[in-house]
C-alpha cells in the first residue's frame, strides 16, 4: 500500500474517502487511534493508504478535487 494523502484534518479524510469511493478505488485510513495518545488535540495526522495499482488514479482524482496528496520521496 501506498500513501495518498496525509492530514490533521478528518473533514479532507472524509472527503478524500468519498471521492475514491466515488472512483471505485479501495482506501485504509491509519493512525486513526492515536488521539489516544496524544491527548485528542489532533497534533498528529492520519494517513489515507490505498494499493500501489491505484496509486496513480488516487493522486488525479484526490488533486482534480483540490486536495494535496502526498508525493513519493
Amino acid at each position: 500500500m501506498k500513501e495518498v494523502l496525509r492530514t490533521n484534518d478528518p473533514t479532507a479524510i472524509a472527503f478524500a474517502k468519498s471521492l475514491l469511493a466515488g472512483e471505485d478505488i479501495d482506501c485504509f485510513e491509519m493512525d486513526v487511534h492515536m488521539s489516544v495518545l496524544e491527548g485528542s488535540i489532533g497534533v498528529l495526522p492520519r494517513r489515507l493508504m490505498v494499493l500501489d495499482r491505484d496509486l496513480f488514479l488516487a493522486r488525479a482524482a484526490l488533486r482534480d478535487n483540490g486536495l494535496t496528496v502526498t508525493e513519493d520521496r
